[in-house]
């Protein structure tokens, strides 16, 4: 009986050996890992910035369509809170405009998470503009001074224009617009009086239809794609500036509109890197996703989007006259 009870006793101990290593993997960070999940099947909740609403649907319902035992569900937000959502552990993938800063890496290395950053696209910060405004023609150097203060009204752009007081619309206060605009004109962290927020980009295209001097800062996503019955009925009721290169200070040179061709070889002047971000710490459905982003079909669909692919070049074709 004795020998039985060792034997038995020995058993126990070799299954412990076995499965505790397996059971401490799968709690990791207190979250168990689902045994019935893989890059392609199971259900996941990540977070996209808000700015690429069209492309990130298209990327999900198209993952969704060919791996049809997986269950991705997407929240759009502004930028700030796409970043919570990742810190907290509330979405495994975010698809934003900026990386990491080394404070929210460190964060998450001290939870023993080492996030994943891949390169999936190329943006573009659109300026939009009412039907009505002739002036769709912007110096690079005048559209520092509006967000910097020192223009403020349309006749200082054009003596001849009739519109009056400009008024600068965002999507969000906490939108990767307003950051990305602070950071690329190197302003302070105040912007003019006349520069305010709504809560999307939609409201910013509304706001620009109906305001003759309104000038609407989103993301090119938004219409950059014509097939697509949402971004075609956004560009029939506003008008896309053409930027011109900083160099151009007298308005002799080339002025750039957000086409995918200008976003690709860097003429237009306001672009911006697309990341997913990854935290995942095994190989389930969010790092599934993010590798379908970024592989080939995935990139198929942000350049249908209207956005530069990071894998697949985009075709400069020169049309001669």
């Amino acid at each position: 009986m004795i020998d039985l009870l060792k034997k038995n006793s020995l058993i126990i101990i070799l299954i412990g050996v076995i499965i505790l290593p397996v059971l401490i993997s799968a709690c990791r960070n207190g979250k168990p890992k689902e045994l019935n999940e893989t890059p392609t099947r199971g259900n996941i909740s990540v977070t996209f910035d808000e700015n690429f609403t069209i492309l990130g649907e298209a990327e999900a319902f198209t993952f969704q369509e060919i791996y049809t035992l997986a269950k991705v569900n997407v929240r759009f937000k502004p930028e700030t809170e796409v970043f919570s959502d990742l810190l907290k552990d509330s979405a495994r993938i975010v698809m934003v405009s900026r990386k990491l800063t080394e404070k929210e890496e460190n964060y998450l290395k001290q939870k023993q998470i080492i996030p994943k950053t891949t390169k999936i696209a190329i943006d573009a910060v659109a300026i939009i503009l009412n039907n009505s405004n002739p002036d769709t023609l912007l110096l690079y150097k005048d559209l520092y001074a509006i967000f910097k203060g020192s223009i403020d009204k349309w006749n200082q752009i054009n003596p001849k224009s009739s519109l009056t007081d400009i008024k600068v619309v965002f999507d969000n206060n906490k939108s990767g617009n307003v950051r990305y605009i602070i950071e690329k004109f190197k302003l302070s962290n105040q912007l003019p009086d006349y520069c305010f927020a709504v809560n999307s980009n939609e409201q910013v295209i509304e706001f620009v239809k109906n305001n003759k001097n309104a000038v609407g800062i989103i993301s090119v996503n938004w219409i950059s794609d014509p097939a697509d019955t949402l971004s075609g009925a956004f560009l029939k009721q506003i008008r896309v500036a053409y930027i011109s290169d900083p160099g151009n200070t007298d308005g002799k040179g080339d002025y750039y509109r957000p086409f995918p061709g200008n976003i690709a070889e860097g003429s237009y002047p306001l672009t911006r890197e697309v990341f997913i971000i990854n935290r995942e710490y095994f190989s389930g459905l969010g790092s599934g996703f993010a590798q379908f982003i970024a592989g080939d079909k995935g990139q198929r669909i942000v350049r249908r989007a209207g956005l530069v692919p990071a894998q697949i070049p985009i075709r400069l074709i020169e049309i001669k006259e």
